[in-house]
């Protein structure tokens, strides 16, 4: 009897000692992961109003989503880590976001905007989420052009740009070249985020597009645009201004991206 209690305190010593030795190893590997970067774009901004409906302005809306979508992301998900590229009321050519989110080595870029129809089309309403891709034609490239012609609002744009054309329906190939590691996640992604507009907010989902998007073009991760509504549709543009309409779309895209990160997770 007295060997078995001897030897069980001999066990229990052993056990204790490994504790010590390897639990501040392993709280260091705990602490060396990394958290998940979110990038959230607040389209527009500052001089760049965006599109305009009777009485809101695209930055706006924007912005108010853009601001409840970082607050859940930071209230819920211990391991994720949101990145503004604005905050506040202010304007920031694409190529800085761009830059933002490539210096910070960020997972994921979300761009987050207000859809409008030219006079004659405003019983069309719903949202949309983009990804990179050189299919323009007929209304995304109409998008693409809209989105993208904020560049013309700088000087040197030529020179910053490398030549792009924001109202030139000839695309460079290097688009898709650029974007094809990541094409794959950025399209689950936004499937994810019209899914839940239309499961869980209950918007009208028009779908997942491709369009050639200078802003998604140029960053080096997994990245959607995504439309919010019409703002050239009264109701919509109503349901926009919202304050509970804004919490039901920044909580759907919350959603999206918890589900894409554990299922990335999943997968590892």
């Amino acid at each position: 009897m007295r060997t078995k209690v001897k030897n069980n305190r001999l066990v229990l010593l052993a056990l204790s000692l490994a504790l010590l030795v390897f639990a501040p190893y392993q709280g260091l590997s705990q602490a060396a992961k990394p958290k998940f970067k979110v990038v959230i774009d607040p389209g527009h901004g500052g001089k760049d109003s965006g599109t305009r409906g009777k009485n809101l302005l695209e930055k706006n809306v924007a912005l108010a989503v853009s601001m409840k979508l970082g607050e859940y992301l930071n209230e819920l998900l211990d391991n994720v880590e949101v990145i503004y590229t604005r905050k506040t009321d202010e304007y920031s050519h694409p190529k800085v976001r761009a830059i933002i989110a490539n210096e910070a080595n960020a997972d994921l870029f979300v761009s987050i905007h207000a859809n409008a129809m030219p006079a004659g089309n405003e019983h069309v309403y719903g949202t949309e989420t983009y990804v990179m891709g050189v299919k323009n034609e007929g209304r995304n490239f109409e998008v693409a052009k809209r989105e993208n012609s904020v560049i013309l609002l700088e000087e040197d744009y030529k020179e910053k740009y490398q030549g792009f054309d924001p109202t030139s329906p000839e695309v460079n190939i290097a688009f898709s070249i650029m974007q094809e590691a990541f094409q794959e996640n950025s399209i689950l992604l936004a499937q994810n985020v019209e899914d839940q507009f239309s499961k869980r907010a209950g918007r009208k989902s028009r779908g997942v597009k491709q369009s050639s998007l200078w802003v998604l073009w140029n960053t080096s991760m997994p990245s959607v645009l995504i439309e919010l509504g019409y703002l050239t549709n009264p109701k919509e543009e109503r349901e926009l201004g919202s304050a509970e309409v804004q919490d039901y779309l920044a909580s759907a895209i919350f959603r999206a991206i918890r589900d894409y990160i554990n299922y990335l997770e999943s997968t590892r």
